[in-house]
């Protein structure tokens, strides 16, 4: 069993099993010589009850799944497009979709014992859209390792009613102000080419600042969360090792306790043995 095969095995395992698993897939790899596959799989976290029963979808219902990631991909043409009367057209297909699956979803995690509350029905719902948003969302999704629910706010390009954010009808005063921004524009460009290529060098360099500063925040960020993730880890492992100590101290406690029993026993029976020997010593003095 290589790293990859002991992952899926570990997010198929029920949620209740999912540390005695991974506590033997990790066992398993290291024995194989896969001490990286060991270390990798134990640092992988136990899912919700969301994501697990996403990752269910993805293991029981991929054409499902499927059908809802390609209806992403007709949302993000339409909204590229511009196209406001596909999008309306598919907005109730999207929810029908995402009822049918998550309906189903639950009836699949019913069958396996994992009851479905509202909250984890809401968030199963989301995390399904977001799969539908995003393709990278689609993609940890039909992978079936999710630890954790997904949320999106939307396409973030279309509003309630479908329609793409920057269609909107002009009033008179937005008219005017459109005037008055093309005036504008017309003044900058009549300015001179010197002034012109120094405002924009300054801009590029503000941006290229920019730039590296959130490029800076993201390995800051990344770093974080892979220390995060390690020190959850950590943790975890700590806590088996404290509920094994446990284990192991209740079980000597009650053999201290058996074992105290059983010499409370002994030296009852010694000392009847010993007044036994005494009233015997004394029947054979008489004699």
């Amino acid at each position: 069993m290589d790293f990859e095969e002991a992952a899926d095995t570990l997010y198929a395992a029920s949620a209740a099993d999912f540390i005695a698993t991974r506590n033997e897939l990790a066992k398993q790899l290291k024995a194989d010589g896969d001490q990286l596959g060991s270390t990798r799989l134990k640092a992988m976290r136990k899912p919700t009850v969301a994501a697990w029963v996403t990752n269910l979808v993805a293991r029981e219902l991929p054409d499902e799944l499927d059908d809802l990631l390609a209806l992403g991909d007709e949302f993000r043409e339409a909204t590229a497009d511009l196209d406001g009367e596909r999008l309306r057209e598919l907005a109730p297909k999207r929810h029908k979709v995402l009822d049918k699956l998550a309906k189903e979803a639950t009836k699949l995690a019913e069958q396996q014992g994992q009851k479905i509350s509202a909250d984890v029905g809401q968030k199963l719902r989301e995390t399904l859209d977001a799969a539908l948003v995003d393709p990278a969302a689609g993609d940890a999704v039909r992978e079936g390792r999710l630890s954790s629910a997904l949320r999106h706010v939307g396409f973030g390009v279309v509003d309630e009613s479908g329609e793409p954010t920057n269609v909107t009808p002009l009033t008179d005063e937005r008219r005017q102000k459109a005037r008055e921004r093309r005036k504008a524009e017309t003044a900058a460009e009549e300015e001179s080419a010197a002034a012109r290529r120094k405002r924009e060098k300054a801009e590029q360099e503000q941006e290229e600042r920019e730039a590296a500063k959130k490029a800076e925040a993201k390995e800051e960020f990344e770093a974080a969360v892979s220390a995060a993730q390690q020190a959850e880890a950590t943790v975890e492992d700590l806590d088996n090792q404290l509920d094994e100590a446990r284990e192991a101290l209740a079980e000597a406690q009650e053999r201290v306790r058996r074992l105290g029993a059983e010499l409370d026993d002994a030296r009852r029976a010694a000392r009847d043995a010993q007044k036994h020997s005494r009233e015997a010593r004394k029947r054979y003095n008489r004699l």
